[in-house]
């Protein structure tokens, strides 16, 4: 199959929908099919990659005359089907959905994110003036969470399927369990059960910096979270990432007295992520409006218990008390975090069926699968 894949972010540029992006175009040739994407992002010349840039201040992703630049891409490589990806706000994204539409093309259209009260209403405009939900799209979302909003602003006349990220389960399988299961490794932070800890009870946090994150309400859990577990149970936390947020961490954390058991190393690689995962006891994903979760995902994969919002897109491959605990209000998650340190018999049994157990909805296999579904019911709906 002839697939080309538009997005307004690609490589180089590094967060999640370019990662999975890249991803997914790699597995699906690894499949046997010809893939290639069309990006309005800037950067070195790669096969089957077709920049459409524009200079704009910040390196913007976008170009002015983007619909028509893509429009003759796509009548010169006649591509079985227009795989869109799409953020919150993606106009190159829906460039491309109107170039395809245009030129007759199957479109399928993932959208990566949460859409907020104010994304819904934004849509809804553009529904009532371009009637993009006659256009025979055919749509899919990362998670049930991320999919809700969507059908019920595109309505009954748009398909809207949950297809998860995916995510090379074996991979991060080989990190090891964090919580007890490293070879050598004593369990760590006395629990409920008693016993004496080799090292703090490490809690690990991934992700971008930024305000929508709520990355100072992280901090705000963890400082709750360690007013409600006993002095003598050691705990330690690495937030990783990096962005405008950072600062402002440095001095909340500074404020605040927690430098010596906090620590905010930076980015890190993947291949670092999996180091730090060895290591870690707890993951927590905070963020209300986290559409999927991708490191919450990756920490499961590596045996890790994982604590996030019951709203997010996480709680399609976390369930209570099973691969973590959920929580529906800031109060829950601090509960949440507060208790998998103080209890460590807890953590090892979700330890344990996270190592047993695999992702398999977040499997490529699965994940190729159900996009080959997709790419069927667009090419139908063209016929």
């Amino acid at each position: 199959m002839r697939i080309l894949h538009v997005s307004d972010c690609y490589l180089p540029r590094l967060g999640g929908i370019e990662v999975q992006v890249a991803d997914l175009i790699r597995m699906q040739r690894q499949a046997g099919h010809q893939v290639e994407v069309a990006t309005a992002t800037p950067g070195e010349p790669l096969a089957g990659v077709h920049r459409i840039v524009a200079r704009l201040p910040f390196d913007l992703p976008v170009h002015p005359l983007g619909t028509g630049y893509l429009l003759r891409l796509m009548r010169v490589r006649r591509p079985d089907v227009v795989h869109v990806h799409a953020g919150a706000v993606s106009p190159f994204a829906w460039m491309g959905v109107r170039a395809a539409t245009r030129a007759g093309l199957p479109v399928v259209v993932t959208v990566h994110s949460m859409w907020d009260p104010v994304t819904r209403a934004m849509y809804r405009g553009l529904r009532l003036l371009s009637g993009w939900h006659r256009w025979g799209l055919v749509g899919t979302a990362v998670s049930e969470a991320a999919a809700l909003p969507i059908r019920a602003v595109a309505g009954p006349g748009v398909p809207v399927h949950v297809v998860s990220n995916g995510l090379d389960v074996s991979g991060w399988r080989s990190a090891g369990p964090g919580s007890g299961g490293v070879p050598g490794r004593e369990p760590s932070g006395p629990g409920v059960s008693g016993g004496e800890a080799s090292g703090p009870v490490h809690v690990v946090a991934v992700g971008r910096l930024a305000p929508r994150k709520q990355p100072l309400r992280l901090l705000r859990l963890l400082k709750e979270a360690r007013a409600r577990v006993p002095a003598e149970t050691p705990m330690r936390a690495t937030v990783v990432g990096d962005g405008p947020a950072r600062s402002r961490m440095e001095r909340y954390l500074n404020a605040n007295g927690m430098t010596g058991w906090v620590s905010l190393p930076g980015r890190y690689s993947r291949e670092r992520i999996r180091e730090l995962l060895v290591s870690a006891d707890v993951f927590v994903a905070p963020a209300p409006r986290e559409s999927f979760g991708l490191a919450a995902l990756e920490a499961r994969a590596a045996g890790v218990p994982v604590v996030a919002r019951a709203q997010s897109g996480v709680a399609d491959f976390v369930r209570p008390g099973k691969e973590g605990l959920l929580g529906r209000s800031f109060d829950e998650l601090v509960t949440s975090v507060a208790r998998l340190v103080r209890d460590r018999e807890l953590r090892e049994s979700i330890a344990a069926h996270n190592r047993e157990t695999e992702p398999v909805r977040s499997s490529w296999p699965a994940v190729l699968e159900g996009f080959e579904r997709c790419y069927d019911q667009a090419r139908s709906r063209r016929d």
